[in-house]
C-alpha cells in the first residue's frame, strides 16, 4: 500500500495569498492520490477569512482549512509579530491533526514568502519547509541579490534611493534603473523586512515560484547558476484562479452583456486591483484621457475613504454611491456607447472576453498572469508592493507591456499624494497599447499559447511539479 503525506500551507494573510496559496493546493491533489493537504489561516486583525475559503474547497475532501482565531485587536500590529504569535497555534493544530487515527505521515511545511518565521515549527516537527513565492522568479532573485549586498558586501539597496544610479541584478537581463525599484526593496523601513525573509527562506529545501520557464527563463537560470546559496526552484505557474469569484451577480451579467455588443479586441479596460484607487485630480486626467483617445473603454472607478485617526487603520477601497460625483461634468453623456464605468470588477470573466484589447493594470503578478493567459497586452501603472519592478520587466526585459508609468508610487499608510499622471500621458499610454499589430502583441499571444502548454502532461510546470511531488514523498521514504 503507498504511504500517505500531509503538506500543512500557511499563506499570508490577505485574499491574494490565501487564494493563490489554495490553487496551488488544488494542483496538487489533483496530480497525487498519496497527497492530503491542511491549509492554516491567519487573518489580520479584525478580519476574517473563513467566508472566503468555501468558495475555493468545493467537493476536495484531501484539503482541509483551519482558521486561527484573532490575536490581536491592535490594527497597528505587524505583520511579522502577527505571523510570530501565531506559532503555538500552529504547533498546536499540527499536533492534533497527527494524533487523529490513519492520518497520513507529516510530509513538510510549505510557507508563504511572509511567513518564513514559520520555518521554526516545522523544524520542530523534524520536516523540511517549503517556500512558496506567489510573484515572479525575477523579483525572487531581487530579494536574493539586495540582501546579499546588504549582509555580505555592505552595500544596501536602500542607497540608491532617490539617486540616478542603475544596478546589475543576476535574475535581470537589463541593469534596473533606481527609479523603478520597488518601495519595499529601497524602504529602509521595508527592507530589513525583506532581508530576514530572504535569509530564513535560503534554509528552505525549494523553492515553488508562480512562474514557468517560458516566461522567466533568464531568472530561473540565474537562480539555477547562483553563486551564493538558493535552494531549488521550482517553476509551477501560471497558477490561476479562472473559476469565477463572488461578484455580484446581476452586475457582472450586465457587464459582460455590454462587452457582447462592443467590437472584438476593440475595448481597453482599466483595473487596479483590490487596493486600487485614485483621487479626484487624478479621476479626471483620467477621464480626459479615455475621452480624448476615442477607444472603447471599460473603467473600474474605486475610491479610498479617509484613513481612520482613531487607530491609524488603513481602509480598503471602496466602490462610489454615486460614480457621477468625480467626474468630469458631462462625462458619462459624452461617452455614453463606447465607454462604461464600473466598480469592483469581475477581472478573469473579463479579461476573457473577445471583446477585451488591452489592459491598464498595477502590475500585480496575479493580474499580470492572468492578463498574459488570456493573451491581453499590458499597460503599465504600478503603486505598490513590488510592482514598480513588475513594469519594468514587462516593458524592458520581456517587451510584454506598454507604459504609461514605471515609477508611480502610492502610500496607503501615509497621507502623502502621489504624483499626477497627466492625460497626455496616459492618453499615448492608450492608443500604443491599442494598435492592433504590434510586435508586443504578437508576443503576448505566443505567450499565452505558452502558459497554457506548460501545465499540459510534459510542459515545463507540469513536469517541474512532478519533481516537487517526488522530493515530497521522498521526505516519508
Amino acid at each position: 500500500m503507498q504511504k500517505a503525506a500531509e503538506l500543512v500551507f500557511i499563506p499570508s494573510p490577505g485574499v491574494g495569498h490565501l487564494g493563490s496559496t489554495v490553487e496551488i493546493a488544488k494542483l496538487l491533489v489533483d496530480r497525487d492520490q498519496r497527497l492530503s493537504i491542511t491549509v492554516i489561516i491567519i487573518n489580520f486583525p479584525n478580519s476574517d477569512n473563513s467566508k472566503i475559503t468555501p468558495t475555493y474547497t468545493r467537493s476536495l475532501d484531501r484539503i482541509k482549512f483551519i482558521n486561527l482565531p484573532n490575536q490581536s485587536s491592535d490594527p497597528k500590529t505587524s505583520l511579522s509579530s502577527l505571523i510570530e504569535n501565531q506559532k503555538p497555534h500552529v504547533k498546536e493544530v499540527v499536533t492534533n491533526s497527527m494524533s487523529l487515527p490513519d492520518s497520513p505521515k507529516l510530509a513538510g511545511f510549505v510557507l508563504d514568502m511572509f511567513c518564513t518565521s514559520m520555518i521554526d515549527v516545522a523544524n520542530d516537527f523534524g520536516v523540511p519547509s517549503y517556500i512558496y513565492f506567489t510573484s515572479g522568479a525575477a523579483f525572487f532573485g531581487l530579494m536574493f541579490h539586495a540582501q546579499f549586498l546588504h549582509d555580505e558586501l555592505q552595500k544596501p539597496i536602500t542607497d540608491l534611493k532617490d539617486t540616478d544610479t542603475e544596478l546589475v541584478v543576476p535574475s535581470l537581463a537589463k541593469p534596473i534603473h533606481a527609479k523603478y525599484l520597488p518601495t519595499p526593496v529601497i524602504s529602509i523601513d521595508w527592507a530589513e523586512y525583506l532581508y530576514e525573509h530572504s535569509r530564513r527562506s535560503r534554509t528552505a529545501k525549494g523553492i515553488l515560484v508562480n512562474t514557468f520557464t517560458e516566461l522567466e527563463s533568464y531568472a530561473i537560470n540565474a537562480a539555477a547558476s547562483s553563486e551564493t546559496e538558493i535552494p531549488p526552484m521550482y517553476p509551477v505557474g501560471p497558477i490561476l484562479n479562472l473559476d469565477g469569484d463572488n461578484y455580484d451577480k446581476s452586475k457582472k451579467a450586465e457587464i459582460m452583456e455590454w462587452l457582447d455588443d462592443q467590437p472584438e479586441s476593440s475595448v481597453v479596460f482599466l483595473c487596479f486591483g483590490s487596493m486600487g484607487s485614485f483621487d479626484e485630480d487624478q479621476v479626471k486626467e483620467i477621464a480626459c484621457a479615455l475621452e480624448q483617445s476615442g477607444h472603447r473603454f471599460l473603467w473600474s472607478l474605486r475610491y479610498s475613504p479617509p484613513k481612520d485617526k482613531d487607530n491609524d487603520k488603513f481602509v480598503m477601497p471602496s466602490d462610489y454611491d454615486n460614480i457621477t460625483d468625480v467626474l468630469p461634468e458631462g462625462f458619462m453623456d459624452r461617452t455614453v456607447g463606447i465607454g462604461k464605468v464600473i466598480g469592483w470588477a469581475p477581472q478573469v470573466a473579463v479579461l476573457s472576453h473577445k471583446a477585451i484589447g488591452g489592459f491598464v493594470s498595477h502590475c500585480g503578478w496575479n493580474s499580470t498572469l492572468e492578463s498574459l493567459w488570456f493573451g491581453v497586452p499590458i499597460a503599465t501603472w504600478p503603486m505598490y508592493a513590488e510592482q514598480q519592478f513588475n513594469a519594468f520587466q514587462l516593458v524592458r526585459e520581456l517587451g510584454l507591456a506598454v507604459e504609461i508609468k514605471m515609477d508611480y508610487r502610492k502610500s496607503f499608510m501615509t497621507d502623502e499624494k502621489a504624483v499626477i499622471v497627466t492625460a497626455k500621458e496616459i492618453e499615448r499610454g492608450i492608443r500604443c497599447l491599442m494598435e492592433c499589430d504590434t510586435d508586443i502583441r504578437k508576443r503576448v499571444k505566443e505567450v499565452s499559447v505558452m502558459s497554457r502548454k506548460t501545465l499540459m502532461d510534459g510542459g515545463s510546470s507540469f513536469s517541474s511539479l512532478r519533481r516537487f511531488i517526488t522530493d515530497v514523498m521522498d521526505n516519508i521514504s
